[in-house]
């Protein structure tokens, strides 16, 4: 049976804008679940560049991305929001009682009041490997994330990539894999030095195998691997395993929103510029993904839309009630809910 979670409002997407629309929203009393395909906060901040510079944020002359999503995640503590990782959305549909009914690629579903859509470009779709019949593999014995790790428990693990989801794999399942290799196309890495030194430390100790060289070509039947055939400069070289992790990086794609019935421009959703509501009532596109006359695609212009949205999304999760407005300088209130009264 699917697991089945309600809540006020559902936010698609954990990247900095969806993360502080928590923040708006929780002033006004809204509880929040966020679902994401990668496998931690920060949308393209923490995936693609958390040691870039960003020098647009207000009140930080700089801040990495990942230094922002540390902020904002201590920012929306109070809050406690319900994080689901690793999955994306694959259906979003209108119930009879004005809810929606959402679905993901791990069998559950969401009821919630409103909709909001902070999804960037759109969602984070791993790179294939160019590496022929790996699709008859997909689902079954080759994952682009981990959704569970016992999953792999007890199975022979071959990991292929250089950068942090790679590395910070190899340690977290190194414990419970039966036999791990990594694979990378050379002995260099885009990891933290820190996740490298351990890394090294575990193949120096015997646990882990470190090949350089690039999957050839996958073995075994019915979808259920069993060789990994490695083109190396040594020539060519075979790795047992029931399951491989490849780590090739992150696409863009608009994904299953393009068929949630919303009106687009240019793969965009179109959005008025009072609630910043979609063409459907109740879901609402803050950030990259949406479109309006004069949309910048900046970071603190989505701060300023999820703001809004959240007063219009509060009166569709409690209609009829009368919010007043309040500065969480001067509020009382506000401060107690910030724990900071």
């Amino acid at each position: 049976m699917s697991d089945v979670i309600e809540t006020d409002v559902v936010i698609i997407g954990a990247g900095p804008v969806g993360l502080f629309a928590v923040f708006e929203l929780g002033l006004l009393d809204v509880k929040c679940h966020l679902i994401d395909i990668l496998d931690r906060a920060g949308g393209q901040c923490a995936e693609l560049y958390p040691e870039k510079p960003i020098y647009d944020i207000p009140g930080f002359p700089m801040v990495t991305g990942q230094g922002l999503v540390d902020n904002l995640m201590q920012q929306i503590a109070p809050f406690g929001p319900q994080f689901h990782f690793s999955r994306i959305v694959n259906t979003l549909e209108k119930q009879a009682d004005g809810r929606f009914k959402l679905t993901t690629d791990v069998d559950e579903t969401f009821y919630c009041k409103a909709v909001v859509i902070a999804a960037g470009g759109g969602s984070f779709q791993p790179k294939r490997p160019p590496v022929e019949g790996i699709e008859a593999y997909e689902g079954k014995s080759v994952f682009y994330a981990v959704r569970k790790m016992e999953d792999f428990r007890d199975q022979d693990v071959v990991i292929v990539g250089g950068g942090d989801s790679a590395l910070d794999w190899t340690l977290s399942l190194e414990p419970i894999a039966r036999s791990l290799t990594l694979v990378h196309r050379r002995p260099e890495f885009k990891a933290a030095p820190a996740s490298v030194n351990k890394m090294q430390e575990l193949v120096a100790a015997g646990r882990i195998n470190f090949l350089t060289g690039q999957v050839a070509r996958l073995e075994g039947e019915d979808g259920q691997l069993s060789v990994v055939h490695l083109s190396m400069a040594s020539g060519e070289a075979t790795v047992h395993a029931t399951r491989m992790l490849p780590f090739f990086g992150l696409t863009m794609k608009l994904g299953p929103v393009a068929d949630w019935g919303l009106e687009l421009n240019d793969n965009l959703i179109t959005v008025d510029t009072e609630k910043f509501e979609s063409s459907v009532p109740g879901i609402f596109a803050i950030g990259d993904i949406n479109h309006y006359p004069g949309k910048l695609k900046l970071i603190l212009s989505g701060f300023h839309e999820a703001a809004l949205m959240a007063q219009a999304a509060k009166a569709i999760v409690s209609p009829g009630e009368r919010v007043v407005f309040q500065y969480t300088t001067s509020s009382t209130k506000l401060q107690k809910k910030l724990g900071v009264a």
